[in-house]
């Protein structure tokens, strides 16, 4: 478990991530739908994370949403590195409904971002375009490699649901502990 704070001119954020937990999350960012994506993030990654933010709302949302993602990159990367007897590889596929997401990682100090959810507009007050912010943000952070992927669908909310959702079980699956793989780069190191 690791507790980090960042301040700004733009947000003032302090979060505490705990990644082999139970899947508790107690998060503030006045943004709703953020919050529900988040939390859902850390119930199917079985996180354990209180973060609460404190954003220049009344410029819009983009800040909170990026910084909160950096904020948990930071987090995950001091808590995975270096790399060790764990799987270092994850993938899945979430269905909501008619939508259907995949995500694919590879925890490898490597950070990269591929993502097409073809997502604009809104649900609800959140800008659809912060999803790939965020998700950015955490793996260039975290020096993860990603790719998110849209298999089908088109229910914005289902779409961004399953995105995160897939990211949080891929997640998961990578940083699951294999005793027996020492350090999983034929490198020797991560």
């Amino acid at each position: 478990m690791e507790t980090l704070t960042r301040n700004t001119k733009e947000t003032q954020i302090t979060a505490t991530l705990e990644v082999y937990g139970e899947g508790k999350a107690e998060i503030e960012t006045k943004i709703g739908f953020f919050n529900h994506m988040l939390e859902s993030l850390c119930k199917h990654a079985n996180w354990n994370l209180q973060l609460q933010c404190i954003g220049d709302l009344e410029v819009d949302f983009h800040h909170s949403v990026e910084d909160c993602g950096i904020v948990i990159g930071s987090l995950l990367k001091s808590l995975l590195f270096p790399i060790q007897k764990i799987e270092r590889f994850g993938n899945a596929s979430i269905v909501m409904d008619e939508a259907c997401v995949e995500c694919d990682l590879d925890i490898s100090n490597r950070p990269f971002l591929v993502f097409d959810l073809e997502l604009d507009g809104k649900v609800g007050d959140f800008d659809c375009e912060l999803v790939e912010e965020f998700f950015r943000a955490v793996v260039m952070n975290a020096g993860i490699s990603a790719h998110i992927i849209k298999k089908r669908g088109k229910n914005k909310h289902h779409l961004i649901e399953a995105a995160f959702k897939a990211f949080a079980v891929a997640l998961r699956r990578a940083s699951a502990k294999n005793e027996t793989l020492g350090i999983p780069s034929t490198k020797g190191v991560l």
